[in-house]
């Protein structure tokens, strides 16, 4: 072979990594050595403070635990997160963590990377249907819970409450759902529910949560399945003349999900009154640590960890670590039983960015 010949083939090699480089549109390399096996982590979006907290982490994690990283952002649509995952596979990886938003959709995918035996490891969805290596979330029906609990107790079982959903096309949304109206309707029977459905959209829970407090001005309580929903809700009390403390009598009492520092903040400030801290840095954690068990040909079975969570069998073949996401208070009490923190408790990861 000539050596013109020779370098042609090497400048068209270039060029289709180059192309292929260009359509997956937003692949990020981390290197932490030669020989460290390489992950992707696919973020599902990047427009919250709690998955941009996730996605701070990442890196940090996957560098202690020498591994390796790919990233790509699949930005809350199922299509982009398959095309993610096919360039990923396409590039190497031994392993990838994912976190679907809609977690019927992606069964194809997770079909696909099973074939190839790559595992997976999905952060705070749990899918439909499929097989993935471990899940890594919290309890979502707790979350649900927690918030009914403080709520019913602020209101003393009666009232109103509008409960802001996420998006019913995942298991969190419907497992917060589900287990708010179930305890609602079990140890608060006098409290009306109004539930919402948003899609995880900010916008439109501040238009819905508007509407309800027109239609019934003696709402008093609001549950936010997410923070995504806490600027437009301090909006629109703000507009209403009802963003007041506590002690006023006009306070709508407000509990969200997440722990990101401005739901602490506002909690301290007295605008919300309690979320529920969803571990952001230890879902960065331990999706990795995770995917390199799996790498190294680790099993685990249900039961207690070494890292204050339960893994549980959802179904045959899926198991879920569940991990601590504690109910944060201004005062750190205990509501219907639930014990809280403070919201300037050091112990809270919110309370520990940079």
């Amino acid at each position: 072979m000539s050596l013109r010949t020779t370098a042609c083939s090497v400048v068209a090699a270039l060029s289709a990594l180059a192309l292929l480089t260009a359509c997956s549109g937003n692949t990020q390399t981390t290197t932490t050595g030669n020989d460290n096996p390489l992950v992707g982590v696919d973020y599902p979006r990047s427009d919250t403070d709690f998955w941009n907290s996730y996605i701070k982490y990442t890196p940090a994690h996957a560098k202690e635990l020498g591994l390796s990283l790919k990233t790509t952002n699949s930005q809350n649509d199922v299509a982009k997160l398959t095309s993610n995952a096919q360039t990923l596979m396409s590039q190497g990886i031994k392993g990838l963590a994912m976190a679907p938003q809609d977690t019927a959709a992606i069964a194809p995918t997770l079909a696909q990377l099973e074939a190839k035996k790559i595992p997976v490891v999905t952060v705070d969805t749990r899918p439909d249907s499929g097989k993935v290596y471990m899940v890594v979330r919290a309890d979502n029906r707790a979350y649900g819970e927690k918030a009914c609990q403080y709520l019913g107790t602020k209101l003393g079982g009666r009232g109103k409450v509008v409960m802001l959903q996420g998006g019913l096309d995942s298991i969190n949304g419907r497992d917060r759902t589900e287990a708010f109206n179930d305890c609602m309707k079990q140890n608060y029977p006098n409290i009306k529910v109004f539930g919402e459905a948003t899609n995880w959209d900010g916008a439109v829970a501040a238009q819905k949560l508007q509407t309800r407090l027109t239609q019934h001005p003696d709402i008093k309580g609001v549950y936010m399945q997410s923070s995504f929903a806490l600027s437009g809700t301090l909006q629109v009390l703000k507009q209403k003349g009802l963003l007041v403390g506590p002690e006023n009598k006009k306070h709508v009492f407000v509990v969200s999900n997440d722990g990101i520092p401005e739901e602490l903040k506002s909690i301290a400030a007295g605008k919300i009154d309690a979320t529920v801290s969803q571990p952001a840095d230890l879902y960065a954690k331990y999706a990795l640590y995770y995917l390199k068990a799996a790498i190294d040909g680790k099993t685990f079975k249900p039961g207690k960890t070494d890292h204050d969570s339960t893994i549980i069998q959802v179904r045959e073949g899926l198991l879920e670590d569940q991990l601590s996401a504690p109910l944060v208070t201004a005062d750190g009490g205990t509501y219907g039983g639930v014990p809280s923190l403070k919201s300037d408790d050091k112990s809270l990861w919110g309370n520990n960015l940079d």
